[in-house]
This record gives structure tokens, sequence and C-alpha cells, in this order.
């Protein structure tokens, strides 16, 4: 009988569900690379030769214990060991050759009594010791620590072994975090759009919590734990007062339940005027009885439902935000009630330095000038979060001054993970760089060796509580960060947390093999395109120690023309100054003298355009366009080459990339191709945009060698308000 048109149309109908749902169920499709699993990817070890030596070292784990954290590991190991060696994790409950024994030294000690001692004398609480051993004639591999947490951490330090290639037949480690409080700040709101976040909207799903506990909770908290991040703050620190009603604590409450056995705490930030916002008081004032009666109600009420809370982070008297200005009022006083409030509990309140007025003449001045005359005022439990530099996380800024002039004030460093200022999720601009160079820099607050690290770890002053803060930019988007290199930076920040002696490129080439693949042909070249992409981003926005030169609210391109705006220090002219003489911010004694927050021998170092670093010139100078720079060049010459040479990298970073192809999966390939070529088209606006327009004003041309801009600089001014910008205004 022939086949009717309708039987023909539900036969093909029924062969493409069919070829959907085996495409579908094919390993590709469940496992194209997305992003999601970021460094804990534990693929199997392609080395076959390495495979069968791990394998010969790993036939069995022994786990003593049952916490949770304990079942958080033996979760982890199933993952790890059993992606990485292709096989099937056995947990014996004896000991056996080739044995992995895992546990607090406590539960373990019957197995090797005093032998690990030494090694876990040199080990805090945190701290973990992993060692190659003989257990009764056999040959084990032990992972301890003085606590769950330690040999967790322990664990996840043992898998990075494995994953990066290392060899694990006679390992002695014992390691421990140089930092006590190791956070990342979210600037999540509870609408769920995400403050400088660039890659969805919040992980929060406010809604359905406490209800739905979504599985990326716990996954969010195994990334942040294999790093060594012990906290994290789940809100903006522009904060909206409901965080503190009832039933946000209840939620927040269950990520609390999730993080704990990771090791991880939970923060949130809190708005000043709460009292009065959601407390129905008639006054936020930090002195009267009944403001601080609320706020040590509300911390017991948290207490009591989360009873290892972190305590509360505060953006007070800036940026429109309330503080205790309002009540003529310090900022220690502030802090300080909220710091009682969380005491008793053993909790911390943690401070932002970021504060600038209108009144003063030079913003980079003001935090130091606000917060040394009250060094001492602050309770033991403050923290005072101090940026990176004086200004406001740019590609490029000096260490803020306050960091080695507080002596008597717990100082802790915020650096931004979150692309704010370097292309948001669309350009390649790995912070590795950036944030060692923030932490080696040399305050000599106690003469040489006084670096920020040194500082924030409490190795110059003998600070009662030490941490790091990184502003993160995590979303709903697959792979997290938006960009796939984003999550290098957050890495990077975790693992300069644990250990800031590590060096950005040691910490690059470790993410690339977790994330992507041991291939040394792969590795090499994208470790150096990562290593350069930094500085690169400086120089096609703002070198030489120009700064503030984008266009305001998104931040995204270059407006260096800005100059009509409520405040002097929202424009770009307020900071380089440039005219037909020359450019820069006078900040010697001639100028705003913000050197001399700085100890010697850097305000003699500075004062001097001769002796101040190129970097630095024009944070610290107002120089002629004729200067003379160590390359022979003019000022004016250096800085369109060093224009010319951010555009340059990009492009050599999409050639390095390009090389590339075939070594990694594809579907990530492709994305960063593309997203390279958007970095390429967005730095020659930068490059053309602020060449132009210092042109204008310095009336040098352009040297022959280089591209001519494509379009004047009125196209460039009219683009600044026309152009699509890959984002919202601020989310």
């Amino acid at each position: 009988m022939a086949e009717t048109q309708l039987d023909f149309n539900m036969k093909r109908t029924s062969l493409t569900y069919l070829l959907l749902l085996l495409f579908w169920l094919s390993p590709f499709a469940l496992f194209a690379e997305d992003g999601y699993r970021a460094w804990l990817r534990y693929e199997k070890v392609s080395n076959e030769q390495l495979l069968e030596s791990y394998r010969s070292h790993i036939q069995s784990v022994y786990i003593k214990g049952t916490s949770p954290t304990l079942q958080a590991i033996k979760s982890e190991l199933e993952k790890g060991l059993g992606g990485l060696l292709a096989a099937d994790v056995h947990f014996n409950s004896a000991i056996q050759d080739g044995s992995l024994l895992v546990g607090t030294a406590d539960e373990l000690s019957s197995f090797f009594g005093n032998e690990l001692e030494p090694l876990l004398q040199k080990i805090n609480q945190e701290g973990y010791v992993i060692k190659s051993l003989q257990v009764d004639g056999k040959n084990v591999t032990v992972v301890t620590g003085k606590t769950d947490i330690g040999v967790l951490y322990g664990t996840f330090a043992f898998l990075r072994n494995l994953q990066t290639h290392k060899d694990i037949s006679s390992l002695e480690v014992a390691e421990a975090p140089k930092i006590e409080n190791r956070i990342l700040n979210h600037w999540d709101n509870l609408n769920r759009l995400v403050e400088r976040g660039y890659a969805g909207l919040s992980l929060w799903d406010w809604g359905t919590l406490p209800d739905y506990r979504d599985p990326r909770y716990t996954d969010y908290a195994r990334l942040n734990s294999s790093m060594g991040i012990n906290g994290t703050v789940l809100n903006n620190v522009n904060a909206d007062p409901r965080i503190l009603q009832d039933d946000f604590i209840e939620k927040i409450a269950v990520l609390a339940d999730i993080f704990r056995p990771y090791g991880i705490q939970v923060y949130i930030s809190v708005n000043f005027q709460s009292p009065m916002e959601v407390g129905n008081l008639e006054t936020a004032d930090p002195l009267d009885p009944d403001v601080r009666k609320w706020w040590a109600d509300k911390a017991s009420e948290i207490y009591d439902r989360i009873p290892d809370f972190g305590g509360f982070l505060v953006k007070a008297d800036s940026e429109g935000e309330p503080g205790p200005f309002k009540y003529n009022r310090t900022h220690a006083e502030g802090a300080n009630m909220l710091a009682e409030a969380v005491e008793p509990h053993g909790g911390l309140l943690i401070w932002r330095a970021f504060v600038y007025s209108p009144e003063q003449y030079d913003r980079f001045r003001e935090a130091y000038d606000e917060f040394v005359p009250q060094d001492g005022d602050f309770n033991d439990n403050v923290l005072l979060q101090v940026k990176n530099g004086p200004i406001d996380f740019q590609p490029r800024e000096p260490f803020s001054p306050l960091f080695g002039a507080l002596p008597n004030t717990n100082t802790m460093l915020e650096l931004q993970i979150t692309q704010e200022y370097f292309g948001f999720n669309t350009h390649l601009a790995y912070q590795g760089p950036l944030f060692t160079e923030a932490l080696n820099l040399d305050t000599y607050a106690k003469g040489e060796g006084s670096t920020v690290a040194n500082v924030i770890s409490g190795e110059v002053f003998d600070y009662e509580h030490t941490g790091i803060a990184g502003v993160v930019n995590l979303g709903t988007d697959r792979n997290w960060t938006g960009h796939p290199f984003v999550q290098s930076s957050w890495y990077a920040f975790g693992r300069l947390a644990w250990n800031h002696s590590l060096s950005s490129e040691e910490i690059a080439e470790e993410w690339l093999k977790m994330t992507f693949t041991n291939n040394p042909d792969f590795v090499e070249p994208v470790k150096e395109i990562m290593q350069e992409s930094r500085e690169a981003g400086v120089n096609y926005r703002s070198p030489l120690g120009l700064t503030h030169l984008y266009a305001q609210g998104h931040h995204y391109g270059p407006a260096p023309w800005t100059s009509d705006l409520p405040r002097p220090d929202w424009t770009a002219v307020y900071y380089h100054k440039a005219d037909e003489d020359g450019i820069g911010f006078d900040r010697t004694e001639t100028g705003s003298n913000a050197i001399e927050q700085y100890n010697e021998p850097l305000e003699t170092q500075f004062s001097d355009p001769e002796t101040t670093p190129e970097d630095y010139l024009l944070w610290f100078h107002n120089v002629s366009w004729d200067y003379e720079m160590d390359s022979g060049r003019t000022l004016w010459n250096e800085l369109v080459h060093k224009y010319y040479k951010g555009v340059e990298t990009v492009r050599w970073m999409q050639d390095e990339w390009n090389s590339i192809e075939g070594l990694i999966d594809k579907e990530r390939f492709e994305k960063v191709k593309a997203l390279l070529s958007i970095q390429e088209k967005d730095a020659v606006i930068w490059r053309n945009s602020c060449v132009l327009y210092f042109q204008s004003l310095s009336d040098k041309p352009i040297p022959e060698q280089y591209e001519k801009p494509e379009h004047d600089l009125e196209y460039y001014k009219e683009l600044e308000k026309t152009r699509y910008i890959p984002a919202p205004r601020y989310y």
C-alpha cells in the first residue's frame, strides 16, 4: 500500500525526535565544555605512564570521621579520583598498600603516632599536612590536619597535584593560610541584579530560598573551598535594609548550612540606617542606647539561627550611603557600635575605608586624612577594609598609603576581581599581575620588607585579625564569570589569599592545566597571553599614571573629555589636568602634597619626576609634553607609543590564541576567539579616543610610523554617547 503524506510526516517527526534524543544523551551533549566545572573538571589523566603511577599510589581510600565536612571530602574524592584515575574509588575500612589515609591528626594518630608532629607544628587550625609514609609496612599517603576543615583544604591540594600532573610518590607538604579571613564580596542586590556583575543574575535566588537548595550553591562552596576562601558577603555594600528582616535571615541560614561543611562563613552588608528603615526607630545615632540595643538584639537573632555567622560589612558616608556623620559621630564610633553587637558571638565588623567628600581638593588624600587620626580608636574586632589603590580599582594605581599607616587598626586589603574597569565580560585581562603587584609593593612602614602583603597578614603590626577581600562578579552564566578567563582572576585571588608569596605566573599555569589541559603546547603560549593581558589593558586605557578616563556610569569605554558633572572628582579632566603645556596631577608640595602620606624613601622618590617610576609618573606630576622619558622619547611620543602598544598586544594575543586551535574544546576556543575580536575593536576605540583628545590639547603630531585613527575626535565623542554598552548602566 502506498505511504500517505501523513504517514511520511509522522515517521519524519519520529526520526527527528529520536535524533534529538540521541544528541542530548550523547557524551558530547552531556559534557559539552561550558566552563561550569571551572578548575574542578577532574578529567582523566592523559599521560598513561603517570596515570598508572597514580593508580599504584592510590588503590583505596581510608577516611576516618563522619562529620559533614568529612562527608564532603568523601564526595570530592569520589568525583576527583573517579574522574582523574578513570576508575571506581574504593573506600576501605582497613589500611592496605596504596591507601590514601584521610582524617584529622587526632583521628589518625594510632597509625603514625608522633611521626607527623614536626609537620603539624608548622600549621594552624586551617592548615594541612600531606605526607608519604609507611604504616605497618604498607606504603600510604596521609592527608591530615588539626581540624576537619584543614583536612578538606589538604584534600583539594592533593587533588590539585594530580590535576597538574605532579609527582606524588614522595610527598611532604605542610601548608597553612597566611591571612585569617579570606572573603569574597558579592555586590548582589535583593532584586538579583548584580552591580558590576556582567555574568547574569545573582546566584542567590531569594524567591525560592529557603525551600529550594539549588545544587549550584554547593558547587559554589566547592570551588571557593578548593582555594581556601573561608568567607562570603552575600549582598551589595550599597545595602538594602530588608536583608535584616526575618524572612531574609531564614534564607541566609540555609546558605550558611550549605557552605558550613566547606569552611565558609556567611557575612552580610548592612545599611547604617537600618534601625530606622526596618526597626521603626527615630534615629540611627550610634551613641543612642536604643539604637545600640536594636543592633545587639538583631545580632543575637542572627546568631541564634546562624551560630557561625561571620559578621557585618558596612559602607558608610560614601557615595550617598548613610553613616555616622549625620549624627556628628566618627567612623570609629559608628563601627564600634556594630562591633559591640557582634563581639559576644565572636563576630567581626568590617568597615570600608572607601570614602571621599566634595570638599576635598584631592580625592587621593581622603581615606588617609580621614582614618589615620582615628588609628587606635577602633575595637579589636573591627577590620578596616582598604582598596588596593587610593582612588577606585583603576587599571594601575600606587598602593593606598593607608597600608602601613595604621599600626593600631586591623587593616585588610580589598581587590576587585570583577572587570569594572577592564572590559566587563568581553576583555581578557588576567588580574594575577595586578594582585601580586599590589601585594608586593613596599610600604616601608617598618623599613624595607614592610610590603602590603606583610601588613595585611599581621607580620608588620600585631593585628588582632587579618583579612583580604575580593569583589567578585559571579552570576547565573553557566561559566560563573561571563568571560572564561575572569575565572582565572577569581582563582588567583583565592590562591593569593591563602599564600601571597605565589607568583601570578605559577597561578596562571596551575589554573590553565586544571581548567583546560596539561598540554604544554597550550599552556605556555596562553600563560604568556594571560601575563601580558593586564599590561595591555593599562596601555590602551590609561598608561603612564593616567587614570579615570572612562565614560561615567557604565565605565566601559573611554571619555577623557568628561568635564561637566555634579562633582569634579567624577570627571576625567579632574584627574589628567591636560592642557597645552602638559598633563598629570601634581601631588607634590606644589600641588595636593599627597606624597607626604607615604613613608620614606617613597615620599622623596615620588617628589621628583626623575625618580618617580614612569608607571606612576602622571599620578604624581604634571609634566610638559616635551619631557624626556627613559626611552628617549618625549612624553607625548611615549604616551602615543603606549596606546599603540596596547592595541598591538591585543592583536598579538589574538594570533597566539588562534595558534592553539584544536588543543582544547571547540566551544571555549571559539568563544574566547570571538571575545578577543571584540577586545581588539574596543582597544582601538580607546586608543583613538585618547590619542586624538590629548592631541587636541598638546597640538603634537602622531608619529608617522603609527596607523592613523580612522575617524576624527568628534566622531569618538559622539560614539561615547550612542554606542551600545554590553551591560545595563550599573549592572
